[in-house]
């Protein structure tokens, strides 16, 4: 008969060993359930991102986005999903409610220049950050409404060329030609007028020689507007010019050929008989006097030659290929000046 003892110790061992296999095999579906779990987990957070989270394929980059002033959230939400922002409305007004932004989010024009995740567009919406960053725009000097209108349009999206062209049609020559300064979302009322308050400040230091001269300012814009497509540099300008009020005074039609760049599109080297028989009160071999607006946008300089011309006894001028202008006081000497410098 076994010792007491002995019979328990076996009893223990053989208990031990059970539950020593009974936790390895705990362990073991502990370990399967732990990477099912985390797999699920994985799963879960990647289908999250990808379908929840992360921008849309279609994400609309530097393109106005505009939230109203006043719409609830759902709306908002709704917008952002049908314009490509997010990816789920629903996800969109969970995550602003659960950073307390459901009541303060900024109306206004938003502009993302990259695609942005749904926190970064929740949180845009709950600060204001607009992303609107102004361009540089330059107009050059002489350039024409019509001109101006297709330069906006490329690069402002609130722009309406046609708004712009019909409001601008009286102001042709008014509007300056300078570096502007605009945000993407200004429309054609704001950039009019920010051209005419810069045309008003430059013009202001001759308006006091215009009233004491027999000139109107239409007519000094009219004409700084032909001198800018004329002359290349400040001298030449004012001589053209001196020019050009001479033969008004003596009733002679001014027969310059830049207006036909206004009208036909042509230049000096381009224009035709019958261009130059063209019925329009803008051709100046035709008509005489001043075409009825400007042709463009004249620059300071230009509209400082209209004024202060330089006083000459010239009635002609022409311009060779290399912009080198030649001044006759008569038609002869002009005919002469032409065959040596322009048909040879």
């Amino acid at each position: 008969m076994p010792e007491p003892v002995s019979f328990i110790e076996k009893i223990f061992e053989r208990t031990h060993r059970l539950f020593e296999r009974l936790s390895l095999r705990w362990d073991a579906h502990a370990n399967r359930r732990t990477v099912i779990i985390l797999l699920l987990m994985g799963a879960i957070a990647t289908f999250t991102y990808v379908y929840i989270v992360q921008p849309p394929d279609s994400f609309p980059v530097d393109t106005l986005i505009s939230v109203p002033k006043g719409q609830p959230l759902s709306e908002v939400a709704d917008n952002l999903q049908n314009t490509g922002v997010v990816s789920s409305a629903v996800a969109l007004r969970a995550i602003v409610k659960l950073m307390g932004g459901e009541r303060a989010i900024h109306a206004g024009d938003y502009i993302f220049k990259e695609p942005s995740d749904l926190f970064t567009v929740a949180r845009a919406l709950i600060v204001g950050k607009y992303g609107l960053e102004p361009f540089r725009i330059r107009i050059h000097e002489g350039a024409t409404a019509r001109e101006m209108a297709k330069t906006y349009s490329r690069l402002l999206q609130r722009f309406n060329a046609e708004n712009f062209l019909a409001q601008s049609a009286q102001q042709e020559g008014y509007l300056f030609p300078d570096t502007y300064f605009f945000l993407p979302n200004v429309t054609e009322d704001t950039v009019i007028q920010a051209m005419r308050q810069n045309f008003d400040a430059k013009i202001a230091p001759l308006l006091q020689a215009i009233a004491s001269s027999t000139r109107s300012l239409s007519d000094i814009v009219i004409m700084a507007s032909i001198i800018e497509r004329e002359a290349r540099n400040s001298a030449d300008r004012r001589m053209i010019s001196g020019v050009l009020w001479n033969r008004l005074a003596k009733e002679m039609p001014l027969q310059v050929d830049v207006s036909f760049l206004y009208t036909v599109g042509k230049g000096t080297y381009q224009l035709t008989n019958k261009d130059l028989q063209t019925d329009s009160p803008y051709n100046t071999y035709m008509n005489k006097g001043l075409p009825p607006t400007a042709i463009g946008s004249p620059s300071l300089d230009s509209l400082q030659a209209a004024v202060n011309p330089t006083p000459n006894n010239y009635l002609y001028f022409l311009a060779d290929r290399n912009g080198v202008t030649y001044f006759s006081k008569t038609y002869a000497e002009h005919l002469r000046k032409k065959n040596l410098y322009i048909n040879n």
